[in-house]
């Protein structure tokens, strides 16, 4: 009898242990993966409110395949709070949509961004903080974290606007249930960035970068190329 309970409790087990695996399976890929070579463009506008409060609106594309696929584009918009020199706060709201994918359409997103910055001479380490809330259209709700620890050097070079050389690493985590298929860990993204801020203007930017973002999948890690421009846009508070 005891043989048989423990025949039918391993059975049990496995059974268990399939289905698991079956849904975990069942999960879609999350709909922001990168697939092959893709061109990321951003638009950023900057309006200021105050000495120390701006508000800030985002529209960016992204094209996958190559370049030839139109797989994701959002807008997003927040003020943002400098509490301190070396501390800013920005409560955002997003909007993402994800054309041509089968299984989700759209996502709403709250995010609230907690950046660290100095300047040190030439250098301006930066760590950025990035609490989400992720709403799919016909997912459930889940929460993400973003760490993106960074750096800024501004070229030595004699000209009136210099350079800035832009690095930075980010990790995604989820720390609870992921409704989207991973490799079984809460960290569940890389993306590796190094790029070039060119200041045309005092209120005007282009930055060019390359990225590598990593997805931790089911088969494993995978690994995509990106090119990327990201323009700045800042509309000078009017002053009375």
């Amino acid at each position: 009898m005891r043989r048989i309970v423990c025949v039918i409790a391993v059975l049990c087990s496995c059974v268990l242990a399939v289905s698991a695996r079956a849904q975990q399976q069942q999960k879609p890929e999350d709909p922001e993966d990168e697939k092959q070579i893709g061109l990321w463009l951003d638009q950023g506008i900057s309006t200021g409110l105050s000495a120390n409060k701006s508000l800030d609106v985002e529209f960016h594309e992204r094209f996958d395949e190559g370049a030839s696929n139109l797989f994701e584009y959002f807008v997003q918009g927040g003020v943002a709070f400098r509490l301190r020199p070396w501390f800013t706060l920005i409560p955002i709201y997003r909007y993402q949509r994800y054309p041509g994918n089968p299984t989700i359409a759209y996502e709403n997103r709250l995010q609230l961004n907690l950046t660290l910055s100095t300047s040190r001479g030439l250098w301006r380490p930066t760590l950025r903080t990035l609490i989400e809330g992720r709403f799919p259209d016909n997912r459930p709700a889940s929460a993400r974290l973003r760490f993106r620890p960074g750096v800024d050097y501004t070229l030595p070079l004699r000209m009136a606007r210099r350079p800035v050389l832009v690095v930075n690493n980010e990790f995604f985590i989820v720390p609870g249930s992921n409704p989207f298929a991973s490799g079984g860990s809460s960290y569940t993204q890389n993306r590796f960035q190094v790029g070039v801020r060119l200041p045309i203007a005092d209120s005007f930017s282009v930055r060019p970068y390359s990225l590598l973002q990593s997805v931790n999948l089911p088969s494993g890690w995978d690994t995509n190329e990106i090119f990327g421009i990201s323009l700045a846009f800042t509309v000078p508070r009017k002053t009375k």
